[in-house]
């Protein structure tokens, strides 16, 4: 964890160690006040492997999307690892938005996964998802932002 006490507001500021946040020069997650912002999450392990890779051709284009629920599954894993850093977890979850190379293969497979990630058939945030061409990495099918606010955890 690190503060950053620049001027009167005071920043939070979590890695999860990956060889890409200093490269691109970016936090995985920000408190600022009460509110908790991450930055995409990738399905990835501890040593930063891309869990249920996409397939790909020799010119490195996506042929085949089945390891998506993999890497959603992951994904949420790798959000919930960052939340506890602070206190947190999906129940304080307010917004989320989820970027994915197939809107098909996600349609199919991430309500599910959301809901036994939030432990509940209505998460309870607000929830935009994005079919994109392209993600940061060859690999990846998924990327998902979260922001979460501290105390904002309903009940019911």
């Amino acid at each position: 964890m690190m503060t950053d006490r620049g001027d009167a507001r005071v920043r939070r500021l979590e890695n999860l160690g990956m060889p890409w946040e200093k490269l691109f020069g970016y936090y995985q997650a920000v408190q600022y006040r009460d509110t908790i912002y991450l930055s995409g999450q990738l399905g990835h392990d501890d040593e930063g492997r891309i869990v249920g890779p996409a397939g790909l051709d020799d010119a490195g284009k996506v042929i085949d999307v089945s390891g998506m629920e993999q890497q959603i599954r992951q994904t949420y894993a790798n959000a919930s690892r960052l939340l506890e850093r602070f206190g947190a977890s999906l129940d304080d979850v307010v917004e989320e938005t989820l970027f994915v190379l197939d809107m098909d293969e996600a349609f199919a497979t991430a309500p599910q996964v959301r809901k036994e990630a939030y432990r509940t058939d209505m998460p309870r945030c607000a929830s935009t998802l994005v079919a994109t061409p392209r993600l940061a990495m060859p690999e990846q099918l998924v990327e998902i932002t979260f922001r979460a606010v501290l105390g904002g955890g309903a009940s019911s």
